[in-house]
């Protein structure tokens, strides 16, 4: 704890007095002690950076009628292909009448083909949430990042709605083939 001298500070005999300089020692021990219980608490009670993720509402399996499907104008979708090699092939409508475009991920690749075609379709329609349809293929040979990457940029984009289907179209395995990605 802390010290304090304070013995007298002056000469015995008669002569001129000085005061002693006190010295003065203070222990800091508790100081410490508080300081690392102080860190501890805070870094105990502090949240760190939640992981974010991304909400995936997937429809409900009807018994009833299991084959199902969601009609939407071909003018309106666009097809995403997954290829190796962190290749994206896309088109719009069906496959076949529009020639396929070979892209990358980023904001000059899939992102501004997703933005340009979503604002000409809802400047056609008139309406932001009849906007445009997006439908993503992984093949076999895509992995997972990619897959990842792509709802990324969907979400980006600003795409109001998009759809994820396993199954592609021996036509669509041309298509990659043709364009040198599979």
């Amino acid at each position: 704890m802390a010290q304090l001298d304070t013995s007298g500070g002056g000469k015995k005999d008669g002569g001129k007095v000085r005061t002693k300089k006190k010295s003065t020692n203070v222990d800091l021990t508790a100081m410490v002690d508080l300081m690392f219980l102080l860190i501890t608490f805070f870094m105990l009670t502090t949240t760190l950076a939640k992981p974010q993720a991304m909400d995936m509402f997937m429809p409900d399996k009807d018994e009833k009628n299991p084959d199902e499907t969601l009609d939407v104008k071909a003018s309106r979708t666009m097809t995403i292909l997954l290829a190796e090699n962190d290749k994206i092939v896309w088109y719009m409508g069906v496959a076949g009448d529009n020639p396929p475009t070979v892209d990358n991920y980023g904001k000059n690749g899939i992102r501004k083909a997703l933005i340009e075609n979503n604002d000409k379709i809802v400047a056609t329609t008139g309406d932001p949430a009849k906007g445009l349809m997006v439908i993503v293929k992984p093949t076999d040979k895509s992995n997972y990042k990619n897959f990842v990457d792509i709802l990324d940029e969907i979400k980006i984009a600003g795409v109001p709605s998009y759809g994820i289907v396993n199954k592609i179209e021996p036509a669509e395995i041309n298509l990659l083939k043709d364009q040198g990605v599979y």
